[in-house]
């Protein structure tokens, strides 16, 4: 009888306290982080830092290879670099400020400005590319192609591989928006599915505007 008692008070207090297998005090059955109703959210921010990380790794050996060479070369020329990139940068930065405003549009549960800042994200940065055109095509115009020197070959390897990942984000902003489209009925499952998503696709913008503005100052400050 003692024996019963025992283990009755024990189920009772793993109840109380959210015990394995029991719904604590805020009813999810568990208080580890990666258990709770945002669990999704956290696998999409993790998975996209991993991602990142292997995208910072190689930016990182692509430009300390630029700051050797640049610094053991005779071969290694002087190049003018187009002022358009400010423009570019003035773009990347805004466009950051946008995607910030749209993921908080839709926490806030703001259907329409959120499908509406996810689409002024996707100008910009469409527009940054557009910049990064007339920037290479400036370049092609004074003579200066990939294979002139060393210095004009990474200065199209760096900002043709970034603007490659922008592209990419971009291919993510039109899938985010054109689900924001979705007129159907939105179950919990959905929405945090969808917020999300959008969280992470904000991570990565806003991670390949800090990496612009890292290559912007190599390029300009180190010749």
């Amino acid at each position: 009888m003692a024996t019963m008692v025992t283990s009755t008070r024990r189920v009772i207090q793993k109840g109380a306290g959210g015990g394995p297998g029991m719904p604590g005090p805020n009813g999810n059955g568990s208080k580890g982080p990666f258990r709770d109703h945002d669990s999704r959210a956290n696998r999409y921010r993790i998975g996209m830092w991993v991602g990142l990380a292997s995208i910072a790794m190689m930016f990182t050996s692509l430009s300390s290879a630029y700051i050797v060479r640049s610094g053991t070369a005779a071969d290694w020329l002087p190049l003018r670099i187009p002022r358009v990139m400010f423009v570019s940068t003035a773009l990347i930065l805004l466009s950051s400020v946008t995607i910030e405003f749209a993921r908080r549009k839709l926490k806030q549960s703001f259907a329409g400005a959120y499908s509406k800042y996810l689409l002024l994200t996707g100008i910009l940065g469409l527009a940054f590319l557009i910049s990064q055109l007339i920037a290479w095509r400036q370049l092609a115009s004074q003579g200066i192609y990939v294979s002139s020197h060393p210095h004009s070959s990474f200065f199209y390897l760096l900002t043709g591989a970034h603007a490659v990942h922008i592209a990419g984000g971009l291919l993510a902003l039109g899938f985010l928006w054109l689900r924001s489209r979705r007129k159907s009925d939105e179950g919990p499952a959905f929405v945090a599915k969808r917020q999300a998503t959008a969280d992470s696709v904000s991570i990565y913008w806003h991670f390949m505007d800090g990496l612009w503005i890292y290559l912007f100052l190599l390029l300009f400050l180190w010749r």
